[in-house]
């Protein structure tokens, strides 16, 4: 049962509304601007805590943020849906003459809107600035209960004291916003959609893991206390004031608030599914079909994503078969050979303080690397920082290998490249360099870098999330590292590079296997596993991942491989006129966006090189 709300337009888009005639037309194309503006605004007033990620300005969000928390409660979620579905229309309907770029930013801007707003059908999970409509608000992955704690320590700026003050009112409205949490998993589970019951039991284990600590001894505490011996425009007794409100809303609210989330989860573990795919949900093909549509950006259906990732799984192995052949390892499957290479103790890292040290000043080393060499292949330098990070030790156990987080609009908050060193052992040495080129340069750091610094492009189009243009420009960066010398004469790190590729074909097969083709969770990382060699600890992370992600791990492969085929088809229609610098600067200075759009922006390039 859906909840009926009365949309609560903004007064610039209720003008702009009233102006537009009922066929869309306008003669005013500020109308659009402000449509850009105002969508862009109920996102962020809705997203507090992305916006200070971002630093967005309080011009665009309309009143001050800083201080407040999200409200995922069912009411403000699906407030925030009806207020996107009516901009989209908007965008959708405007039907005025706009040269080429205004009319790939209408474009554009309508999508991005669809992509948080989510599918009209599915009013279940919560809009996450990432990914769009995350299917399960609470998880072990990520969520407000994961997602929040964590951008208030690493994206809250402490430099005074209100912003002190503001991480402190933030701090005091953890149980409101964590009981909005729990009020949308209960109305999801109501309504029949409910994870799969390892999942749950997972999310409680966090979300128990997250009070275990005394409240003074919490990051989120100590962030605040380490922070402000730094500052020096506030007095002892304002800073012993600060700490004091901090602690107490430690004790009052951020605790209680974790632990009535985990009461109400454990209350719905005996409703979590046995199956492991979208599938069992109500409706759930359907779901699935859309989250290929949006996060695999292709209108191929699961079978067909399937068969090529079997295909693309065949031909990556036997180029890895080749390389470990020519290294003198002959026996096993590529996978089991792999396996053995990374339990090498050349290739790993001293389970130590000491080793991890060294494994941080690697990637930093990888950075510099091809930082040196980018000038080869790319025209136009991003002029935000990037610094690696070791994930949160209280987040590693469920998180991912490595990700990367933007830098604010203002550059104060530089790009981050996190890495998960829980264990020690899932990071061979040959595995970095290509994970530093996915996550950093020329990857996730250079391509979001840029497109944030694209000032005259709307606000929605700098923070674009398209997963397939994201994840497939990052995968297609590690090709392009080949290209410029990175592996040359070292076939252990090119094998590492190949691991990886093969770890996205293998995504095709086991996200389409979970969602479509009704695998369980052991079918599907016993196939990984054999196929990769992983780690276990990695694989089981992953499949997990795929569980509550359903979609997402598609647009790797899928996004490089139109990144690659529309390459190839302009060096065919261009030959010695095709500038890699020129290729590059059309695919990145554009923004995120659509593959539709993206091939266009290419052939229009390709037209105008002729």
């Amino acid at each position: 049962m859906k909840n009926i709300l009365v949309v609560m337009l903004s007064l610039s888009a209720l003008v702009a509304c009233q102006q537009m005639p009922v066929n869309g037309i306008s003669s005013d194309k500020s109308l659009l601007n402000q449509v850009y503006q105002d969508s862009a605004g109920a996102l962020f007033r809705a997203r507090g805590l992305t916006a200070s990620q971002l630093a967005i300005d309080t011009a665009l969000t309309g009143s001050y943020y800083a201080d407040k928390l999200e409200d995922y409660s069912p009411e403000a979620e699906n407030d925030l849906r009806q207020q996107l579905t009516a901009y989209q229309q908007q965008l959708l309907n405007y039907s005025n003459p706009l040269s080429a770029d205004e009319d790939i930013n209408r474009k554009v801007v309508a999508s991005i809107v669809r992509y948080y707003a989510g599918h009209p059908d599915f009013d279940i999970g919560y809009i996450d600035s990432w990914m769009g409509l995350s299917a399960f608000i609470v998880n072990q992955i990520n969520g407000p209960a994961i997602d929040a704690p964590s951008l208030l320590q690493n994206n809250h700026q402490l430099k005074n004291l209100k912003d002190a003050q503001d991480y402190v009112a933030r701090l005091q409205g953890f149980k409101v916003m964590l009981d909005g949490v729990g009020k949308k998993a209960t109305l999801d589970a109501e309504n029949g959609w409910v994870a799969p019951q390892l999942i749950i039991a997972k999310a409680i284990k966090n979300l128990d893991g997250f009070t275990e600590s005394a409240p003074t001894e919490h990051p989120l505490y100590v962030n605040l206390e380490s922070s402000l011996t730094d500052l020096d425009d506030m007095t002892a007794d304002e800073k012993t004031s600060l700490l004091t409100d901090a602690a107490d809303a430690m004790s009052n609210s951020v605790y209680p608030g974790y632990q009535a989330l985990s009461k109400t989860m454990q209350t719905l573990l005996p409703q979590g599914r046995l199956e492991h795919g979208i599938w069992a949900q109500p409706n759930g093909a359907k779901f699935y079909q859309d989250a290929i549509a949006n996060l695999g950006d292709t209108d191929m259906s699961a079978n067909e994503i399937h068969d090529l990732g079997l295909s693309e799984v065949d031909r990556i192995s036997k180029e890895m078969d080749a390389i470990l052949r020519g290294e003198g390892y002959v026996d096993g499957s590529v996978g089991q050979r792999m396996d053995a290479l990374n339990k090498e103790a050349r290739f790993l890292y001293p389970d130590s303080d000491a080793g991890r040290e060294e494994l941080l000043a690697d990637l930093n080393q990888h950075v510099k690397n091809i930082n040196a060499k980018m000038d080869t292949m790319f025209a136009t330098r991003p002029k935000y920082d990037v610094e690696i990070r070791r994930i949160p030790i209280e987040r590693e156990v469920g998180a991912p290998g490595g990700q990367y987080t933007s830098p604010s609009l203002d550059g104060v908050t530089p790009g981050i490249y996190w890495i998960n060193l829980h264990d020690i052992t899932a990071n061979p040495r040959f595995d970095l360099e290509t994970l530093t080129y996915h996550e950093a340069n020329p990857g996730h750091h250079w391509q979001i870098a840029l497109n944030l610094q694209q000032d005259s492009l709307p606000m929605l189009r700098r923070i674009a999330p398209y997963n397939a243009y994201v994840e497939g420009w990052a995968l297609y960066s590690e090709q392009v590292a080949v290209e410029m010398g990175m592996y040359e004469n070292d076939p252990y790190n090119n094998l590492g590079r190949l691991k990886a590729e093969l770890f996205r074909a293998v995504r095709l097969v086991v996200d389409t296997g979970l969602h479509h083709k009704r695998w369980t969770r052991e079918q599907a990382i016993e196939y990984m596993a054999s196929t990769t060699g992983t780690a276990p600890s990695d694989v089981i992370s992953e499949i997990e991942r795929y569980m509550v992600w359903p979609g997402q791990a598609l647009g790797y492969k899928l996004g490089m491989i139109t990144i690659q085929q529309a390459r190839a088809d302009a060096e065919k229609q261009l030959a010695d006129k095709f500038d890699i610098k020129e290729f590059h600067d059309v695919v990145l200075l554009g923004g995120a966006m659509p593959m539709s759009i993206l091939k266009e922006n290419i052939n229009n390039w390709v037209a105008s090189k002729q």
